[in-house]
């Protein structure tokens, strides 16, 4: 089925999603560009058990610790909120981070924090990834100073080693503050059929909306022993990527980004992916069998 007519978006191309939180928005959104979506939840958000950083991170902050304090995601500015209603009455959280300059990666994290009557000092441009973060802190380190500051960086998933050591470099005093970790889902089986799916050619777009989903997609087919034949399955896919985050990972296990939209957001990266897939397919498969020629 590699040779389709376009037509409207993606003109009846199956399209893969590795989207969780989102899945069934996300299946809407394909099937309403024409493709034939098949979304296979990759991951799901497990709060820590035992949040003792973030426990620790609000009595500090409580205490006037705390100098700056950068907000990652709006998921995890919501779920440390839970965690220092733990530790203290809401309004006493909320105060103390009014006394501090607060520094937000993007629009979630901004709305999260509107929603707890919390001004945002700096909020950071698209695409929102830790090198604008750093740019943002430099061009504005009259408003934001970092040197010789206490700094407490709300984490998400991973650590991120590259915005950490860059604060640091800057004279940055930092205090991780992780407030969840990313798991794989409790049923994998769509997911190992997914794999099954890419191995076979049975997919023609793969659309990822974080970077966790390619580290779960590795993951799981290297215990399925087809971690190679993913690889080169992906030759003849279309790949689009939500942002530049997502777009590193993928290429730092030898997977090739097609397409990035305008915009780092899920109904942009449905929208305009649909819109060039076909010619940006054809184009890639193309070349794929030039490839295999020589």
């Amino acid at each position: 089925m590699e040779n389709r007519t376009p037509s409207h978006g993606f003109a009846g191309l199956r399209v893969l999603s590795l989207e969780s939180r989102r899945a069934p928005e996300m299946g809407k959104l394909i099937a309403s560009y024409g493709g034939d979506a098949t979304v296979a939840p990759s991951m799901r958000e497990v709060p820590l058990e035992s949040n003792t950083e973030a426990q620790a991170f609000t009595r500090k902050l409580l205490a006037s610790g705390f100098d700056v304090v950068i907000f990652l995601t709006g998921v995890g500015t919501r779920a440390l909120t839970r965690v220092a209603d733990t530790v203290c009455p809401r309004e006493q959280f909320v105060g103390a981070l009014q006394r501090v300059s607060v520094v937000a990666r993007g629009p979630k994290p901004v709305a999260a924090l509107k929603e707890l009557g919390v001004s945002v000092t700096l909020a950071v441009p698209e695409p929102n990834t830790w090198r604008e973060l750093l740019q943002a802190l430099d061009e504005k380190s009259d408003l934001v100073p970092v040197n010789a500051r206490n700094v407490a960086v709300q984490e998400y998933g991973e650590s991120n080693p590259e915005l950490l050591s860059g604060l640091t470099n800057r004279g940055a005093r930092v205090t991780r503050v992780p407030v969840y970790e990313w798991a794989l889902p409790e049923d994998i089986a769509p997911l190992r059929t997914a794999i099954s799916a890419i191995v076979k050619g049975e997919v023609d777009v793969a659309l990822f909306t974080t970077s966790v989903q390619v580290v779960h997609l590795l993951r799981i087919a290297k215990e399925m022993n087809v971690e190679d034949r993913l690889r080169e399955a992906f030759r003849r896919i279309l790949v689009g990527s939500i942002g530049p985050v997502t777009s590193q990972e993928l290429r730092a296990h030898s997977i090739s980004v097609d397409f990035e939209p305008r915009h780092p957001k899920m109904g942009f990266l449905v929208n305009e992916t649909a819109q060039c897939s076909n010619e940006l397919l054809q184009k890639k498969r193309d070349a794929a069998r030039g490839k295999s020629a020589s």
